[in-house]
């Protein structure tokens, strides 16, 4: 759209320094015909940019306001120049090749030269025929070469998006098998340990216990402590392959790989900066969680809202006993306040929830997310 008023605006400053001299020369009876051929004229360039993929319409538009232009701007009396009405054709036969196929760019150019060409003709110009046929053939040339760059620029437009698409998708295939691997060689050593470690601990507790009931004093006492040292290693073995078996990572390699995700699927560029060992916070487990759901929906509201498909990311823990976590994104235009919907009120709700604290502003065009948790104070149970 932007494009589209830079051209009316210089084929507007050219149309006036071609039309107002006809008109001030003008006899009383050739305005109404000079102000109503202009007029249509506007008309069929404004309607051309509705018709663009209409290319017959766009045709008849564009040849309809060559036609108009050239009997407005028909010269009054014997003129020494007619530049502005050369700058007129000029961005006229430009539109054309820019809008249309090559034979009817061609067509509608044949329109303009024979309009330049008949008011020499006709001696009420100052520019010669040579000078319009060769003036015709120059600027013709340079825009078949205009149009053979801006073709191959869209094609390798094209074929840079169709590239960035497989990219895309090679990356999520990517992410999706490493996953997909790391959860079986997960499943594989959770059945090495199941079928190996826990078979044998589950046989030593049925020998220990049938030596227990052979046995008296302080040997069945003995036993008894080895049969419940066995069970708890058992449990604990139970314990781990349960913990291979999970799906999803939890705590900060779950925020990690979230914005991963992000980056790939996405092409959200995320700027990640990580201090005073914060990866390494023991944050519990409800905590994890808030941060998760916290850096989501933060995520979710920088995608939508945001001015950017670029949002910037801390995590710190400064002397271990305080984790924070913040993310900021640029947003377009001027608004005075936000107002928290579902989204970030349950976001609130559930750092709150975990022991934390939530602060939500927007100042400077960046809309700034920053939770704060003591890790030297547990959240509060629920009473049951």
């Amino acid at each position: 759209m932007r494009l589209f008023w830079v051209w009316f605006a210089f084929l507007f400053i050219s149309w006036s320094c071609a039309f107002i001299p006809e008109a001030m020369d003008a006899q009383a009876d050739e305005l109404p015909w000079r102000l109503g051929s202009g007029a249509a004229f506007f008309a069929a360039f404004f309607v051309a940019p509705l018709l663009k993929n209409k290319p017959a319409a766009l045709f008849s538009a564009l040849a309809s306001a060559s036609v108009l232009a050239s009997i407005s701007l028909w010269p009054s009396e014997p003129r020494d120049s007619h530049a502005y009405a050369l700058l007129v054709y000029s961005i006229l036969a430009a539109k054309a090749v820019y809008r249309l196929p090559p034979a009817g760019a061609a067509a509608v150019g044949a329109v303009l030269t024979a309009g330049a060409s008949l008011s020499s003709l006709y001696g009420q110009a100052g520019f010669p025929l040579p000078y319009i046929l060769l003036y015709a053939t120059m600027l013709g040339t340079g825009l078949v070469l205009f149009r053979k760059i801006w073709l191959r620029r869209e094609e390798t437009s094209a074929l840079n998006e169709t590239l960035l698409s497989e990219y895309r998708m090679m990356k999520r295939r990517l992410i999706s098998d490493e996953r997909h691997a790391r959860e079986e060689e997960r499943a594989q050593v959770g059945r090495d340990i199941h079928d190996s470690v826990g078979h044998k601990l589950t046989a030593l507790l049925m020998q220990l216990e049938v030596h227990r009931m052979q046995a008296d004093g302080e040997a069945a006492e003995m036993l008894q402590g080895l049969k419940d040292l066995a069970k708890e290693s058992l449990e604990e073995t139970r314990n781990a392959v349960r913990s291979l078996d999970r799906r999803e990572a939890g705590g900060l390699a779950a925020i990690l790989g979230l914005l991963r995700r992000l980056e790939s699927e996405s092409f959200m560029r995320i700027h990640l900066t990580v201090r005073h060992g914060a990866l390494a916070a023991p944050l519990s487990n409800g905590q994890s969680i808030a941060v998760y759901r916290a850096v989501q929906e933060a995520m979710t509201n920088a995608m939508k809202h945001g001015s950017a498909r670029a949002a910037h990311i801390v995590f710190e823990a400064p002397g271990g006993g305080v984790f924070r976590f913040e993310v900021a994104n640029e947003y377009a235009g001027i608004r005075d306040s936000f107002r928290e919907g579902y989204g970030l009120r349950a976001m609130r709700e559930r750092v709150e929830k975990a022991g934390g604290r939530l602060d939500i502003s927007d100042d400077d065009n960046r809309f700034v997310v920053r939770g704060t948790f003591d890790m030297s104070k547990k959240p509060e149970a629920k009473a049951t």
